[in-house]
């Protein structure tokens, strides 16, 4: 990473003409270790006039440009200075800080669990200082959204408003580090890619070069791996944390820690307004609307969702994966003049600053509770760019979900429907053979940070490729693979909203200790001349471990043959099934490099040394009726089937 000049630390530096004002600080931590930070001021030096200060946390730099940051899909990305100058111009002061151990922050970087007391520390110093009115607000993505949730669990006084930004663990364990008890693969790819920006790395070009050169696509077909073997092994700071996470499959103290459990620690959070905003192809989609839902519900303060069709953190662009949402899609445009604009309004409005805007426009006044991103309703075809137009458009509400859906069950059967009857059968399974050796590759989901193993985004199922990590020739369906039970409504005869959680009932057997269970929810498009084959796009999925059947906590091997009820929970989306699709769930073992492979031994997988093939079965009879729960417009009224 970048080393910064620090000589004239303290000393106020001049930036575009005098507009802005640049003063580096050392922000001293409870165990005497000092981090580094950026003090932006319309005025420089200590006379600046004492006002709200905006600050973000980061371990990317800070004084690196960020993606995440920029207003358009095709401008440029804005410099840190040119970002401060929007809030600076606006009556604010904004700190830019390095996180412990990265940048040139003192310490030792060891990923989230240090956050908490770092920040509560930081705004602590902050409040005392004289150009500080005592009024604190956080802005960030990502990583930097999770700092902000991780000094709120810690009880931070003086923390008045909140911007969360596609982050911000409810609970790591549920969404970001693990789902369903597997392990979430992106920890491994982003330590591999932040690891070349490490302190180590830049002050070490041997070190840097051997990182540029792991092959990651070599190390993931040797998963797992061992201490001292793996791509991390000569940065032993990384390695550690990585395997550590690995190890942690059981919900237990290190998951507990405020910094990965918001959940454990809403009560301690400021009664302060918040934003929380997230996308749909996103790994925070569960954090983000849990925390909004329990915020409102515990505090007086107002909470608010904002949720569009984006992977992470690229909410200025109109597409996901190969499917493209339209013009109407960017945040940019549709929402507000500008990402910037639309956090500086917010501010104001948190800290209860008249906006009135330029022209006199009031309507920010009544900024609604819920606004998420409905996607669907486009003509399928190809677009100039090669992707599917799948469209949407931006809806409202006051709560989510949305007060015009209810819960409806679609019961599975063994010939490939879902239906709303359920069975009746006093018999009926499907059994398939999984075979960890060849797990079913990831195609899009919400995923970040994964390349070049996975991209996040929507896809064709129907329609893998050379760029599917583990995807082989001759590129058949997902669905024609005998590990896939795919089961799917009849086409629509009208319209079908979706908007809201998604989980699947499942009664299962096995004939091993322990293996997994996925679930992928997909809109399936009718053919057409771009797509002949039709486009089946997928909207969420989800996975559990099944040696955690009765408790996160104590894991227990099943007994073969045996029937469990297993619920497997995806994250919420918002999708417009259009007339002539079909609504469709594929079942299976394995969603890979998404989340580890289950080696059906009961062996704990960041270990194990040994696979086995499993026979696993869906029970779909009446006894044990399987079925997907999903929230539907009008509920189960919604679902008209075409006449025989």
């Amino acid at each position: 990473m970048t080393s910064y000049d620090t000589s004239h630390a303290g000393r106020p530096e001049p930036l575009q003409d005098g507009a802005l004002w640049r003063r580096t600080l050392r922000v001293p931590m409870r165990d005497g270790v000092r981090l580094a930070a950026d003090l932006y001021s319309a005025s420089p030096g200590p006379e600046a006039p004492a006002l709200p200060v905006l600050l973000e946390r980061t371990p990317y730099g800070r004084r690196t440009r960020r993606g995440s940051d920029q207003d358009r899909g095709d401008a440029p990305i804005p410099r840190p200075e040119d970002i401060a100058r929007h809030f600076t111009s606006a009556g604010y002061h904004v700190v830019r800080q390095d996180c412990r151990g990265r940048g040139d922050s003192e310490g030792t970087f060891v990923k989230y669990l240090g956050e908490g007391p770092d920040g509560v520390d930081t705004i602590a110093w902050l409040r005392n200082q004289a150009w500080c009115d005592g009024r604190v607000v956080m802005t960030g993505v990502s990583y930097s959204a999770h700092v902000q949730a991780a000094a709120a669990a810690e009880g931070v006084t003086g923390l008045v408003a909140m911007f969360q930004d596609s982050g911000g663990f409810s609970s790591a364990y549920d969404a970001g580090m693990r789902m369903g008890g597997a392990f979430e693969l992106k920890q491994v790819t982003w330590a591999l890619r932040h690891a070349l920006r490490s302190p180590e790395a830049t002050a070490d070009p041997v070190l840097a070069e051997q990182l540029l050169r792991v092959d990651v696509t070599g190390w993931f077909d040797a998963m797992p791996w061992r201490p001292g073997c793996t791509p991390l092994r000569h940065l032993s700071a990384y390695e550690d944390f990585v395997l550590e996470q690995w190890r942690q499959d059981t919900f237990g103290d290190y998951y507990r820690n405020p910094a990965l459990y918001g959940r454990g620690f809403y009560e301690r959070f400021p009664d302060a307004p918040s934003m929380h905003l997230g996308s749909w192809y996103d790994p925070y989609v569960r954090s983000t609307i849990e925390n909004f839902t329990a915020l409102r519900e515990l505090k007086s303060a107002p909470s608010y969702l904002v949720m569009g069709p984006w992977t992470h953190g690229h909410r200025c662009e109109t597409y996901a994966g190969d499917v493209d949402f339209g013009p109407r899609a960017t945040l940019d445009g549709n929402l507000a003049p500008s990402y910037l604009e639309f956090r500086r309004r917010w501010f104001d409005r948190a800290l209860g600053r008249a906006d009135e805007g330029e022209d006199g426009n009031e309507e920010w006044g009544d900024l609604p509770a819920v606004q998420y991103f409905l996607m669907g309703g486009g003509d399928g075809r190809r677009d100039a760019a090669g992707r599917m137009r799948h469209g949407g458009a931006w809806r409202t509400d006051t709560q989510w979900p949305p007060a015009s859906t209810a819960p409806v069950a679609l019961y599975f059967s063994t010939g490939g429907a879902l239906t709303t009857a359920p069975p009746t059968a006093t018999a009926a399974s499907v059994t398939y053979d999984f075979d960890p050796r060849r797990p079913v590759p990831t195609m899009g989901g919400q995923v970040t940070s994964g390349e070049p193993v996975m991209t996040g985004g929507a896809y064709d199922q129907n329609a893998p490729d050379a760029r599917v990590y583990g995807a082989r020739e001759p590129y058949l369906p997902l669905d024609s693979r005998p590990d896939v039970i795919s089961l799917s409504t009849p086409p629509l005869e009208r319209d079908v909203v979706l908007a809201g959680p998604v989980s699947a009932r499942l009664h299962i057997s096995t004939s091993a200790p322990d293996t997994d269970f996925t679930v992928k929810l997909i809109d399936v498009h009718p053919p057409n001349a771009d797509y002949p084959h039709g486009f089946a796009m997928n909207l969420t999925d989800g996975i559990v471990r099944c040696r955690f059947h009765r408790s996160w906590e104590h894991p227990e091997p099943l007994t073969p043959g045996e029937v469990y009820e297993i619920e497997v929970t995806a994250p919420d989306t918002a999708n417009r099934f259009l007339a002539g699709h079909r609504i469709r769930l594929d079942i299976s073992s394995s969603n890979f490099p998404r989340f580890d492979v289950n080696t059906n031994t009961g062996e704990p997988e960041a270990t194990a040394r040994r696979t086995a093939v499993a026979t696993n079965t869906v029970h779909m009879d009446a006894g044990h009726p399987s079925h997907l729960r999903v929230w539907l417009e009008g509920g189960a009224g919604a679902l008209v089937w075409p006449r025989p």
